[in-house]
């Protein structure tokens, strides 16, 4: 696995970790650093800092986006992939927009539902191709 694809798995461990907890990722983010059980990949902190910073745009947009279900509704992995792959198209610049949606893809292929897929590619290709107007 590329290390930019441990960084996100990670980026998602922390941010569906903290949902379910009820925590700030960013606390919990600099609370595993601080004992040493931090991410060695910076890019995981990018992640967790810019999903938290853009969260209320993102959450807005990912709700626009979804028709007929509500950020609630959806299972807590498919929305953490969500708002990781929509702040890389939207904020990574480094990163192309192809990538960010196959990365989502992968994770939730590898981590939710067998419908989890097709949701999150139709969720973030329509936001891609929205992408222009999104800003």
């Amino acid at each position: 696995m590329a290390a930019r694809s441990k960084a996100r798995k990670r980026a998602l461990d922390i941010l569906f970790a903290s949902e379910l907890r009820s925590q700030d990722p960013v606390a919990a983010l600099d609370g595993a650093i601080a004992e040493g059980e931090g991410p060695t990949n910076d890019y995981t902190s990018l992640l967790v800092r810019g999903v938290v910073a853009h969260q209320a745009r993102i959450d807005e947009l990912l709700s626009a986006y979804s028709e007929g279900w509500t950020l609630d509704r959806m299972p807590a992995v498919d929305r953490n992939v969500l708002r990781v792959g929509l702040y890389e198209l939207l904020y990574a610049d480094d990163v192309p927009d192809a990538v960010a949606v196959s990365e989502a893809m992968a994770l939730v292929r590898d981590l939710s539902t067998d419908e989890s897929p097709a949701f999150v590619n139709g969720i973030l290709g329509n936001l891609m191709r929205n992408k222009a107007t999104l800003a």
